[in-house]
């Protein structure tokens, strides 16, 4: 079963874009293993919230201009 773990910023992408997201991610499994994973294949969208994630030491939180509007 392919599966596909995406984690992101809390409230970077709307409902439609992430709907979009696992549409695409799905259809790339089909691509490549075939027709036959689509009923199999699992993606997640996690969100992160705010704080709970950084790099090279610094703590990152989105900015309001850059949040998905619903």
């Amino acid at each position: 079963m392919p599966f596909a773990n995406i984690k992101m910023p809390q409230a970077a992408l709307s409902k439609a874009q992430k709907e979009d997201l696992i549409h695409r991610t799905t259809a790339m499994f089909v691509d490549f293993f075939g027709e036959g994973v689509r009923p199999y294949t699992m993606v997640l969208v996690e969100e992160v919230a705010d704080g709970g994630y950084g790099r090279a030491d610094e703590v990152f939180v989105v900015p309001e201009a850059y949040r998905a509007k619903e």
